[in-house]
C-alpha cells in the first residue's frame, strides 16, 4: 500500500503532536517563556537552518526537473531567514558564532545525511521539517509581543502554502516509490518529528 505525507500523520499522530505542540511553544503563547529559553532556540535553529540551507541544495540536486521551481524558491527565502535570524540575533546581544549543542548537532548530522537517501526520502524529510514549524508555531494561536514576529514567519498564507506543495510533491514520488524507500521514507518521518521534539526540549531546558 502507498504511503502518503496523510497516512504518515495519522499513523504516527502521537509523535507528530509531540514534536508540535509543546511547553516551549506554549509559553511563548502565554508571554511566560524565559528570555534564556528563548535565546537559546533563537541561536541554534540559526545553525541548523544554515545546515538545512546546504540539504534543500542537495534535495535539488536529488529532485526532478519539474521539482525545480518550488525548491529554488524555498532556497530563496532561506537567504532571507538567514539574514532575519543574524537581525534578531543582534538586537538581543546574542553571539551566533557558537557551538551546535548535542540536539542540534545530531538533528544537522541526520540532514546532512538525507544527501545520500533517495529523492523520495528527502522529499518527505523536506516536507516534514517544513510543516513541524509550520504546525508548532500555528497551533497555539496567536501570540503576544515580541513572539508573533518569530510566529507569523511560519504561519503566514505564504509559507503554508509552501508547505501544502511540498507535500504534493512528496506524495508525487512516493506513489511510485518501491516498498523499501517508502519504508525508508517512513522512517524518516518519524525521526524528524522526534527531533523536533528533541530541539524544543534543548531550549526549554536552558537556564
Amino acid at each position: 500500500m502507498t504511503i502518503t505525507c496523510t497516512k504518515l500523520l495519522l499513523t504516527h499522530s502521537q509523535i507528530w503532536h509531540a514534536a508540535t505542540i509543546h511547553p516551549f511553544l506554549q509559553q511563548c503563547k502565554l508571554g511566560t517563556i524565559k528570555t534564556q529559553q528563548f535565546n537559546t532556540w533563537l541561536v541554534q535553529d540559526y545553525l541548523f537552518v544554515v545546515e538545512f540551507t546546504r540539504m534543500l541544495a542537495k534535495v535539488l540536486a536529488s529532485a526532478p526537473p519539474h521539482h525545480f521551481e518550488l525548491i529554488l524558491g524555498g532556497l530563496a527565502a532561506l537567504q532571507d531567514e538567514l539574514s532575519w535570524f543574524k537581525k534578531k540575533a543582534a538586537e538581543r546581544q546574542l553571539n551566533l558564532n557558537t557551538k551546535k549543542q548535542p540536539i542540534c548537532t545530531k538533528y544537522c548530522e541526520y540532514m546532512h545525511s538525507l544527501g545520500t537517501k533517495p529523492y523520495p526520502v528527502q522529499a518527505t524529510a523536506l516536507w516534514a521539517i517544513e510543516l513541524a514549524y509550520n504546525q508548532g508555531w500555528q497551533l497555539p494561536g496567536e501570540m503576544p509581543a515580541p513572539y508573533n514576529e518569530f510566529a507569523n514567519r511560519w504561519v503566514n498564507p505564504g509559507f503554508t502554502e509552501y508547505v501544502k506543495l511540498l507535500e504534493q510533491q512528496a506524495d508525487e514520488v512516493l506513489e511510485t516509490a518501491t516498498n523499501d524507500i517508502q519504508q525508508q521514507a517512513e522512517e524518516a518521518f518519524v525521526k524528524v518529528a522526534k527531533f523536533e521534539q528533541d530541539f524544543w526540549q534543548m531550549a526549554f531546558n536552558a537556564t
